[in-house]
C-alpha cells in the first residue's frame, strides 16, 4: 500500500439519543380498554449529515403509532444518532452511512424503545429488525421516480 492511500475504515464515535417522546394521550382510561395487542404502524427514516474531516452524524428517526380500536394507545418518537468518521471510497459513503451504520446502531436503538414503552406501562413491544438495504433502495427509487 503506498503512502498515499489509506486503509477504508467506520468508526462509530459514539452514540446517543438525540431526542426521545412518549405520549399517552388517553391515559389513564385507555388501559382498561387493552385487552389484545394493539396494532402498531412504524415508520423509520434515516439522515446523515457532514461534520467535516471524514465525521458524520447519522440519525435514525423512529416514529411508532400504537392504537386500539380507534383510540391511540401510544405515540412514541426516538432520534437515535451516531456520530461515526467513515473513511471510503466516495462511491461507498452514502450506502455506509445508509446501511451500515443504522444497522450497527439499530439494536441500541431498539432497546431504548423497549424500555421507554415497558417504563410507560404499555405491553411488552419488540421491534422487528429492519431491511435498510430495502429501505435505502426505495428512497433512491423514490428520488428517480418522475415528478408530476
Amino acid at each position: 500500500m503506498s503512502e498515499t492511500q489509506q486503509p477504508n475504515s467506520v468508526s462509530v464515535l459514539g452514540q446517543f439519543i438525540k431526542d426521545l417522546s412518549l405520549e399517552i394521550p388517553h391515559a389513564p382510561e385507555i388501559f382498561t380498554e387493552v385487552k389484545s395487542a394493539p396494532k402498531v404502524d412504524v415508520n423509520i427514516d434515516v439522515k446523515s449529515d457532514s461534520k467535516g474531516n471524514d465525521r458524520y452524524a447519522v440519525t435514525l428517526h423512529v416514529v411508532i403509532n400504537g392504537k386500539v380500536e380507534d383510540k391511540t394507545l401510544f405515540i412514541l418518537e426516538l432520534s437515535y444518532m451516531a456520530f461515526a468518521e467513515v473513511k471510503v471510497p466516495a462511491e461507498h459513503l452514502e450506502p455506509i452511512l445508509m446501511i451500515e451504520i443504522p444497522r450497527l446502531i439499530f439494536p441500541f436503538a431498539r432497546n431504548v424503545i423497549t424500555q421507554c414503552l415497558c417504563e410507560g406501562g404499555l405491553p411488552p413491544f419488540m421491534l422487528n429488525p429492519i431491511d435498510f438495504v430495502a429501505l435505502y433502495n426505495a428512497r433512491k427509487q423514490s428520488a428517480q421516480a418522475p415528478k408530476n
